[in-house]
């Protein structure tokens, strides 16, 4: 089973006031970058892997889906978003997404948002993401980047030219990384990244986008915080198509 972190009091309450949190899909500055990877959504099928808030699954909703299956391990995830959500077509669910069962055929389009990171088994979820799709679905997911994954110790180091790096640790070495983030013991997987596209290559999909995000000089301008995010990739953003 994976780690119910979001069920954490002290978890949730950070995390309920970051800006993507507060904001939705325009306060997550990826999510222009996002949208490139998506299909006409206009009468699919969506199953929202680790729905959160269920901010995508009404977005989905308004870009004419015809219905959604938002799934999430986190009970306090599903009760703020069903709390925020008035459509029938939108359901929303309790799973496990490490022991994940989806019907044959059932979906056009699976998506996730930064949650496949905590799971253990990628493989086997990629397995039954494929299976769950008709032929030409879409498969559309983010993730940690596994080099913001590994940095060797907190935070930046200084270089000798005035400028910032950002420290790698066992880039290679795969597995469990146990981090304090919003609250302590925060269990995450790392994966390389080539181990991720295998993944989606051994269950029979192609992939069609892979985005090692940064943030424009626009979204900078607007939001000078985001200019650390230019020093290494703190997401990957990845479209593929059985």
């Amino acid at each position: 089973m994976a780690q119910n972190i979001y069920d954490s009091p002290d978890f949730f309450a950070g995390y309920s006031q970051l800006p993507r949190s507060v904001h939705g899909l325009e306060g997550a500055p990826e999510w222009p970058s996002i949208q490139t990877l998506l299909p006409d959504l206009a009468g699919r099928r969506v199953v929202d892997l680790g729905c959160g808030f269920g901010w995508f699954a009404r977005w989905a909703r308004r870009q004419g889906a015809a219905s959604v299956l938002a799934l999430d391990l986190s009970d306090n995830m599903l009760a703020r978003a069903r709390a925020e959500t008035a459509d029938p077509a939108i359901v929303y669910a309790r799973a496990d997404l490490e022991g994940l069962d989806l019907p044959a055929a059932g979906f056009d389009l699976a998506y996730s948002a930064l949650a496949f990171h905590y799971i253990e088994d990628f493989p086997r979820l990629v397995r039954t993401v494929h299976q769950a799709l008709v032929p030409g679905g879409h498969f559309v997911f983010t993730i940690e980047h596994p080099i913001y994954m590994a940095p060797a110790r907190p935070g930046w180091i200084a270089r000798p030219d005035g400028g910032k790096s950002w420290p790698v640790d066992g880039y290679a070495v795969e597995g469990p990384r146990v981090t304090d983030w919003l609250a302590p013991g925060v269990v995450k997987h790392h994966r390389r990244l080539g181990t991720t596209i295998t993944a989606l290559l051994e269950a029979g999909f192609t992939l069609r986008g892979l985005v090692e995000w940064h943030p424009t000089a626009a979204q900078i301008a607007a939001r000078p915080t985001l200019a650390d995010e230019m020093e290494r990739p703190m997401m990957v953003l990845i479209g593929a198509q059985r």
